[in-house]
């Protein structure tokens, strides 16, 4: 989801909640402690220069249960961040803590937010000799070839 998707999102509800990947809400009374964009310069393991740009969104929870982030404070922060920090229209990323500091992109399922896990990756795969599709092996080669998957024989 990108920033402006968002604006258009929180134009048409009146509370936010959000969703964790198992299903189970972020309590209700959740902050929103940060909003900014997020550069990052890198090279690939390939040898590549490159770019990523995200929203980021920090939410945060405390003993104050009975705070509760509407909509419309939710865009008046996003106004005041857009303002001050000259955002982008990117892609949003939500920090949220967890065991850790958890990273996740940002969908909407019709009634809450929804964080759905990331997920690290390889970017230079062809450089890598990491195979874009997993080889399909005939089960029939192999016997056509002398070869074998039995117990113990190492093949599986």
């Amino acid at each position: 989801m990108t920033l402006s998707e968002l604006k258009t999102t929180l134009s048409e509800l009146q509370q936010v909640q959000f969703k964790l990947p198992n299903g189970a809400l972020v309590p209700a009374h959740f902050h929103v402690t940060e909003v900014g964009q997020i550069d990052k310069r890198f090279i690939d393991c390939g040898g590549t220069l490159r770019t990523e740009s995200v929203i980021n969104f920090q939410l945060w929870t405390s003993d104050d249960y009975d705070h509760r982030l509407s909509a419309a404070k939710l865009k008046s922060i996003i106004a005041l961040s857009e303002k001050h920090l000259q955002l982008k229209d990117a892609e949003i990323e939500v920090e949220y803590q967890a065991e850790t500091i958890g990273k996740y992109h940002l969908d909407f399922d019709g009634s809450s937010f929804v964080l759905r896990n990331t997920h690290t990756d390889c970017l230079a795969k062809d450089n890598c000799g990491i195979p874009t599709t997993k080889p399909k092996i005939k089960l029939t080669d192999l016997i056509a070839n002398n070869q074998s998957c039995t117990p113990g024989s190492g093949c599986c």
